[in-house]
């Protein structure tokens, strides 16, 4: 039985909510963007939508009281209150070479460091970028740096210990090389390693060659995100023209749960791109008979992206194809809660912890 605290998250990931000023919101960058951090009443995070055309049809709406403290509205009749996770310190400072804090990485749910190290992506140079992503819309609005150099977040990490963080995430936009970025990313973790202990996550596609996954195990990083986004293989051809095909990423799943080990291996799965069910469901029980923890996240339709005008998909389904991930995972004996660095642990922009518990 799926709770009630637990169906108020999915609304909000799916439906968001109207904020009459959203301001600091990410506009861009890579995953689910355009979204406020707030601790729901059953104290687990949520990633709530507040930026894009969707919301304005959004039943919710969010009324600022006081700081960090806000009223939630559903069709006008009062929900609950949710507070905002506070703006950490280090966003007002400085790095040593002069650069804001908070344009090098930001903080993420309530606990977790999170970094595009690199803010472009080769697909978008050849004008084929995957159809949901609006990884280089950040630079346009000036949030961040199209590069991030390891000292630079080595440093921001050791101040954002000071907030509370326990964790890091490093993603990246692909580059043109073999190694997919694996190489620029595991240099990032291995300077964080030297000046502070925070386990870290990492995320890259299938690399040409597999040996570039080693190379991030040696590094350091603790866990490895392998994004395959939708299950559904024709689907998989249209929304993302670049990536590799789905044995790709299997071969590559493989190879990371043989390095990285039980429930450190997940993949980021977008609901609402015009999947098949029964391919997504049948693509579920694979990866969790691979080991492969599945992050089941609905689509976040982001302003100057290709599906800026789709719609997430309905509450339900999301529920559903959770619930078959979560029961794919029990019986397979994989743990969501043993996964030790980024948005497995985080949890903020999806409910498999919530359902699976």
């Amino acid at each position: 039985m799926i709770d009630e605290p637990t169906k108020l998250k999915a609304e909000l990931l799916c439906l968001g909510a109207k904020l009459e000023n959203p301001a600091g919101v990410r506009r861009g960058g890579a995953g689910p963007a355009g979204g406020k951090f707030f601790n729901l009443p059953n104290r687990s995070n949520v990633n709530v939508p507040v930026y894009g055309s969707y919301i304005d049809s959004s039943p919710f709406k969010l009324v600022k009281q006081k700081r960090n403290n806000y009223i939630l509205f559903k069709n006008g009749i009062e929900v609950c209150e949710l507070d905002e996770v506070p703006r950490p310190s280090f966003y007002e400072k400085l790095t040593s070479d002069g650069t804001p804090m908070w344009k090098i990485a930001l903080l993420h749910g309530s606990d977790c460091l999170a970094s595009t190290v690199v803010q472009s992506c080769h697909y978008w140079m050849l004008n084929k970028p995957c159809k949901f992503c609006a990884i280089e819309l950040s630079l346009s609005h000036g949030s961040t740096t199209d590069y991030k150099r390891p000292e630079q977040i080595a440093e921001v990490a050791c101040s954002a210990v000071k907030d509370g963080v326990r964790h890091v995430t490093l993603t990246i936009g692909t580059t043109a090389a073999s190694d997919k970025g694996a190489l620029t990313l595991a240099k990032t973790v291995q300077s964080i390693k030297e000046v502070v202990e925070l386990p870290v996550h990492v995320q890259v596609e299938p690399p040409s060659y597999l040996n570039y996954i080693d190379t991030l195990y040696s590094s350091g990083a603790d866990t490895i995100g392998i994004h395959v986004e939708t299950l559904d293989r024709e689907v998989l051809e249209s929304v993302c023209p670049m990536k590799p095909q789905f044995e790709e990423f299997m071969k590559a799943w493989k190879r990371a749960v043989k390095l990285f080990g039980e429930n450190q291996v997940s993949s980021y799965v977008i609901v609402g791109l015009g999947e098949d069910l029964g391919e997504m469901l049948e693509g579920l029980r694979l990866m969790s008979q691979i080991g492969v923890i599945p992050y089941i996240v609905p689509l976040r339709p982001m302003p100057g992206t290709q599906l800026q005008k789709s719609s997430p998909p309905d509450t339900n389904t999301l529920l559903k194809i959770t619930d078959y991930a979560c029961k794919m995972m029990n019986e397979t004996g994989l743990n969501p809660y043993k996964n030790v660095a980024g948005c497995v642990r985080c949890g903020s922009c999806s409910m498999i912890k919530e359902i699976y518990k």
